[in-house]
């Protein structure tokens, strides 16, 4: 890029003034305190201090963003990737009104898309739809063309302060804390002078806008009102800076969407598209996120109808008011003997759609008084200076009435005052009245959560000790934590404490009768995370969900899925896994296992491994590991039938096998992409295991209907890009074929003669894995029944393959089709698996005691009638196997 190039993008050291230095008391500026207006000094805050990160932190060095250094002081609020993270508030707010790039809010969705230096002013998008003149343009003409304006902009995540709302009850949505808000002086272009270029047609409504990011249900898109882009004080703005230097990658280097007073979500990064409707986006993260459902809607209400997500009346735009303490610190201690008698109590607050903060009121009697804190309205600063060239835009706001910045708050309180009180609560109010409520509106995504801020206040012994509601992410620590681990009901409208010695009832909400209890009454027993890891063998495993400790030494044999899949857990912390994959009578059968809570030490430790399971980077013979998560690569995606697909991934090299034994299975991991949620599912390949480099999967996708609600996995496994990567974990399975008739259950090897295979839909996968070890093995002689069962002819997985293996082997295979809707001319079997079928051609007295095995594996009401028609028949669970 040439130096007349990058004068448009970047600023130099002359571009901008000195920044001043901090106020008397180390952070932002004092209420009514102002900078004087010099030639060398504004009197309005500058950006703070930078320096670009250089270093790719070690988490990143194995995901998408291997190319990207970042700060390492931000917290990773969803594991490792995709990128989403806050700063630590102290840091946040001492910065001052103005956020660095470095310390600004990431909200990632994905990988991001790498855009080099020389590449930038060639960037392209477009504006077309409901449009007499579409525009095709790139950033070189967007610069060269439009005057560039800087406008000072507050960005803040609808999941700020959601961690509070996963500590009453989970939503959907991961932890952020109370610093999903920074603020920055965005330039770039007014959208409106390039809609009124565009020329939108008579009834287009709406402006919708797509990234360049590539994610498992397509780019990531929004929309907002037409109206709203098209007027000047909503203040939208196409920007390609922040701070006077080039967007960096994660803030949607190099064109973005900038909307001020609406929720971060609004504000696509990576702009490549906008299009001019007459409806709402149809873009699958415009219509599953973003929205607050009314809070009677449950998680699985929300998850089985979708009728609730396609209301537009529960999508969000304009920012909720909103405030929150940012000193005294998390922890911090008060000295009450030989501090100053009083103390600066400070803050941030923010009001939505241009709407001005008018007050903020502290409360330290929970609300029976109230006092006024001042106010610092840094936003002014920028009105009320002349227009001048600012970070390559022009600044000049001298008619632009809407607030789209944050203000800073402080209320001196004596130290008497402090020591006799046991809380501090804030709470604003914007020029239409709107007021932070007292209470919590609960909803499935957990956004948009404004209740009044509450920090505790402790004495002990000349101290002051302060604790906020909650940690970001999986840190530990907060007064909701501490509370609800002591069995308080936070739901109770008391803060979930007794208030003045009381008795107060605790109600019976419909968020605790949600819960499947899976602890033990009564049981204190503190457990290190030391003591822990004594107990990572095979022979006593002890795991962790949701930071309760478990045995599952009892279970090891009885485990559906295996020892394997509890041992691989031992000494780790299994709750995405177990919350993933099993059903809530599973999820009640863990008290009897329950054998006391990990300390919070050990809750940190674990926390701090979080998203962190990979193996070392060197070369290994084979890729699974069953205990840690292996990143492989999608690198090609073949569809067989309209709902039917094969997944290639690529391994870590060319000579690497799979490493999964015949008979037994791997755990996919995906992440949902909204909530990121884990969702995890058991697989087959249907590879070769001695392949090398690459392993196939083949997956049926479940879609939804009108009459059920589809496979999450398999849906998200179809909208996944090449390119993308899937977590993969293994082998599990209690099951094992080694040959010749020899295999083992649970470790006990067994010979069989015979094996009867019954298989429905994609549960073939399992099945053909072992019969064709079985087929391809000439010297092998043991025999093989199977019995597929399938709707339609079409239906039938793997059925070239099958057909080819029992032509070759006909002397030791028998192989059989049943279908419940055969076409005309159809010669196999009609009808369902059940007893009749099952008693013709696998029944028990055709095979000697202890010489024959079934395999099943299929849908769960297949696999019910499968097992009662089979016992009925005479066959011993012992010689039933259900993948």
């Amino acid at each position: 890029m040439t130096e007349e190039e990058n004068v448009h993008l970047r600023r130099t050291t002359a571009d901008l003034p000195p920044t001043p230095p901090d106020s008397e008391d180390g952070g932002p500026e004092k209420a009514g305190t102002e900078i004087a207006a010099s030639s060398s000094t504004p009197s309005f805050p500058l950006p703070p201090p930078t320096s670009t990160p250089t270093q790719v932190l070690d988490p990143d060095k194995k995901t998408p963003d291997s190319w990207l250094p970042r700060d390492p002081r931000l917290i990773r609020l969803t594991g490792v990737h995709p990128f989403n993270v806050e700063a630590p508030l102290t840091d946040l707010f001492n910065e001052g009104f103005l956020t660095s790039p470095e310390l600004f809010y990431v909200r990632n969705h994905g990988y991001v898309p790498n855009c080099e230096d020389e590449d930038v002013l060639n960037w392209e998008f477009s504006i077309e739809g409901m449009v007499e003149h579409p525009i095709a343009m790139t950033l070189r003409d967007l610069l060269d063309q439009y005057e560039q304006r800087t406008y000072p902009i507050t960005l803040v995540c609808a999941g700020n302060r959601r961690k509070e709302q996963n500590i009453v009850r989970k939503t959907k949505g991961f932890s952020w804390g109370a610093a999903g808000v920074s603020t920055a002086l965005f330039t770039g272009v007014p959208l409106g002078e390039l809609i009124h270029r565009a020329k939108p047609k008579r009834g287009a409504r709406y402006l919708c806008m797509e990234g360049a990011d590539k994610l498992p249900n397509g780019c990531y898109g929004t929309s907002v009102k037409l109206n709203w882009a098209t007027d000047p004080n909503k203040g939208m703005m196409l920007a390609h800076a922040m701070n006077g230097e080039m967007l960096r990658p994660d803030h949607g280097k190099p064109l973005r969407v900038v909307i001020p007073g609406q929720i971060g979500g609004r504000s696509v990064k990576w702009l490549k598209r906008i299009v001019i409707t007459s409806e709402p986006s149809d873009n699958w993260y415009h219509i599953y996120d973003n929205r607050v459902l009314p809070t009677m809607v449950s998680p699985e209400e929300a998850a089985n109808n979708s009728t609730w997500w396609k209301d537009e009346r529960y999508a969000i735009y304009d920012l909720s008011t909103n405030s929150a303490i940012a000193q005294p610190a998390h922890d911090q201690q008060l000295c009450l003997v030989g501090s100053e008698p009083v103390y600066r109590v400070r803050g941030y607050a923010y009001g939505g759609g241009g709407r001005r903060v008018t007050r903020v009121e502290i409360t330290l009697d929970k609300g029976k008084t109230w006092r006024l804190a001042n106010i610092d309205y840094a936003e002014d600063r920028y009105r009320e200076a002349r227009r001048q060239n600012l970070c390559g835009g022009v600044l000049d706001l001298w008619d632009h009435e809407a607030s789209f910045c944050w203000c800073f708050w402080n209320l001196d309180i004596s130290l008497e005052e402090l020591g006799q009180s046991s809380d501090i609560f804030v709470r604003a109010m914007d020029e239409s009245m709107n007021i932070q409520p007292r209470d919590m509106y609960w909803s499935v995504l957990g956004m948009m959560n404004n209740p009044w801020y509450r920090v505790t206040i402790t004495k002990e012994n000349d101290y002051l000790r302060f604790e906020h509601p909650t940690q970001p992410a999986l840190l530990p620590g907060g007064w909701m934590e501490r509370v609800k681990n002591a069995g308080g009901n936070l739901a109770n409208g008391y803060w979930g404490e007794q208030i003045g010695g009381e008795e107060v009832p605790e109600p019976v909400t419909e968020a605790a009768a949600a819960e499947v209890k899976m602890t033990k009454d009564g049981l204190n027993n503190l457990i290190t995370v030391d003591e822990l890891r004594k107990h990572d063998k095979e022979e006593n495993p002890w795991f962790v969900v949701n930071g309760e400790v478990y045995d599952g030494t009892d279970y090891l044999k009885d485990h559906p899925g295996g020892a394997s899949s509890i041992t691989a857990a031992a000494g780790m912390d299994a709750t995405d896994e177990f919350v993933a994959i099993h059903s809530e009578t599973a999820k009640a059968m863990l008290i009897e296992h329950h054998i006391g809570t990990l300390d919070e030490k050990g809750k940190a430790a674990l926390a701090g491994e979080e998203g962190q399971p990979e193996v070392d980077s060197e070369p290994t013979a084979v890729f699974l590991q069953p205990r840690a998560w292996r990143k492989a690569t999608l690198c090609n995606k073949k569809t067989v039938s309209w709902d039917t697909r094969i997944f290639s991934f690529k391994l870590d090299h060319g000579e690497q096998t799979l490493g999964l034994p015949v008979g037994q299975h791997l755990m996919i991991r995906l992440r949902d992409p909204v909530t990121r949620e884990a969702i995890i599912r058991s697989y087959t390949p249907i590879s070769q295991t001695t392949q090398k480099g690459t392993m196939d999967v083949l997956v049926k996708v479940y879609f939804n209907t009108n009459e059920r609600k589809g496979g999450k996995m398999s849906q998200a496994m179809d909208a996944l890009p090449v390119g993308h990567f899937v977590e993969f974990k293994g082998p599990i399975g209690k099951f094992r074929y080694l040959g010749h008739g020899r295999c083992t259950v649970n470790d006990v090897e067994r010979r069989i003669k015979t094996f009867i295979m019954i298989s429905g839909g994609s549960g073939i996968t399992p099945i053909y894995q072992v019969f064709r070890e079985i087929m391809q093995e000439r010297s092998d002689d043991t025999r093989c029944v199977v019995l597929d069962s399938n709707r339609l002819l079409e239906d039938i997985l793997c059925k070239e393959e099958l057909d080819a293996h029992a032509k070759d082997n006909h002397e030791k295979c028998r192989l059989m089709y049943t279908l419940t809707s055969a076409p005309d001319g159809w010669e196999g079997l009609r009808g369902r698996i059940a007893a009749p079928l099952l008693k013709e051609h696998a029944s028990r007295s055709a095979h000697g005691a202890g010489e024959a095995m079934v395999l099943v594996c299929g849908p769960e009401a297949l696999e019910k009638t499968v097992h009662k028609a089979l016992l009925e028949d005479g066959w011993k669970d012992d010689d039933l196997l259900f993948f």
